[in-house]
């Protein structure tokens, strides 16, 4: 049971990892004027939500299958994504909007939050691969002592 629980989540990681691309690409597209901001917030926005359901559901089964140290380690990323979505002030667009990207540098702190949590997303895949590989190895011992 342990070996779903991460391949699942090293699925949910690989899925995240390319959303963080995604976000650090669109944001570049923006910063070098490729698109206009209308459009790249746009294109962000719509994938807020996923991302946040997608860690969300990775740190809620580590909390179910015990596995503390990893739930642990991905409960301040999922806070801090919930908390972004929840604080989005009534008149925007969303997280990213058209009308604020360009003020204060939050297109920079869009742009090094997006390649902080590639880091953390890398982070994990390796932690789980290896989680995986050693469940797997676990299992197929036991499975041998048995006979």
């Amino acid at each position: 049971m342990e070996s779903v629980v991460f391949i699942f989540s090293l699925i949910d990681c690989c899925a995240l990892i390319f959303l963080s691309v995604y976000f650090i690409i669109t944001l570049s597209d923006l910063e070098c004027d490729y698109i206009n901001a209308r459009s790249c917030c746009s294109k962000l926005n719509k994938w807020v939500v996923p991302e946040v359901i997608g860690h969300a559901v990775v740190t809620v089964l580590m909390l179910i299958s015990l596995h503390w140290f990893i739930f642990l380690l991905n409960l301040p990323v999922a806070t801090w994504n919930i908390y972004r979505y929840i604080m989005v002030p009534c008149g925007n667009m969303g997280v990213f909007d058209p009308t604020e990207i360009h003020n204060r540098g939050q297109l920079k702190s869009h742009m090094k939050e997006a390649m902080i949590k590639l880091g953390f997303h890398l982070l994990c895949f390796f932690m789980y691969l290896y989680s995986t590989c050693l469940c797997s190895f676990t299992t197929q011992t036991a499975g041998l002592l048995l006979l």
